[in-house]
């Protein structure tokens, strides 16, 4: 399997949080395709692909029902998507992905965070070189399926040529250039696959090792973070344990 899908593997419980913060996540995805797009995920392929990824994580239909219901609603907030990179303790690059409504109060939070752990926010692409920027694409995967022939198709619209399968699920996800979002998602969907799940990552590329006190400072930073409802998901480029000798 590939350095993206180890790192995401590792690192997926910390980073996603608990069950409730994961369905608020979800939940601004959805009212940011729904307040672009429309409520009918047929006329609207950002919808469709969020409400795959949501049935993924096993968000209640109920929930989703209400969540499209509430983005149609005369009160509805227009949530920015906000990117805040500087260095915690021992050196750990991080990078705080956020939609907000509020954007003073979403920085003056994370600032506090990066404050309280003696750390450093730089200025927005600062840490660019540390991360690279993908958007990835979970579906199931068909029985005919030559994944070789696929991503040689795929590589036309900037997709990775390494890609990573489940067996065990079924699936098979695949990581490309965000640019080329809606072109990979289109040409999945014309070609018959099913459940097309599509979000965006930040994958380090160059880990860092830790003892074991550092990295429990630096999961504390990163929990602090995740506490904040305006924050979607905190990336390090620190190694993950399972990956670390100790």
């Amino acid at each position: 399997m590939g350095r993206a899908f180890e790192y995401r593997k590792a690192t997926k419980l910390k980073r996603w949080g608990h069950m409730a913060k994961t369905f608020t996540r979800l939940g601004k995805q959805i009212a940011i395709a729904v307040q672009s797009g429309g409520p009918e995920p047929e006329n609207n392929p950002a919808l469709r692909s969020i409400i795959a990824t949501c049935k993924r994580e096993n968000m209640p239909k109920d929930n989703i029902e209400r969540a499209i219901k509430n983005a149609m609603g005369k009160d509805k907030s227009a949530y920015k998507s906000m990117t805040y990179e500087g260095y915690g303790p021992h050196g750990i690059a991080i990078f705080v992905d956020t939609l907000t409504d509020n954007t003073t109060r979403t920085v003056a939070d994370v600032r506090s965070v990066f404050n309280k752990f003696s750390g450093t926010l730089g200025t927005t692409g600062s840490l660019a070189f540390l991360f690279d920027h993908k958007c990835v694409f979970t579906f199931k995967k068909k029985a005919d399926t030559d994944m070789d022939e696929l991503i040689l198709e795929l590589i036309d619209f900037n997709v990775d040529d390494e890609f990573d399968e489940d067996e065990e699920e079924g699936t098979v996800t695949v990581y490309g250039d965000p640019k080329s979002y809606a072109q990979i998602q289109k040409y999945l969907e014309e070609q018959g696959f099913e459940d097309i799940g599509g979000d965006f990552t930040y994958i380090p590329n160059d880990l860092k090792d830790v003892t074991p006190e550092q990295r429990e400072t630096i999961d504390k930073m990163v929990e602090r973070l995740e506490d904040f409802d305006d924050v979607q998901t905190v990336y390090t480029n620190m190694k993950p344990a399972e990956n670390t000798e100790e």
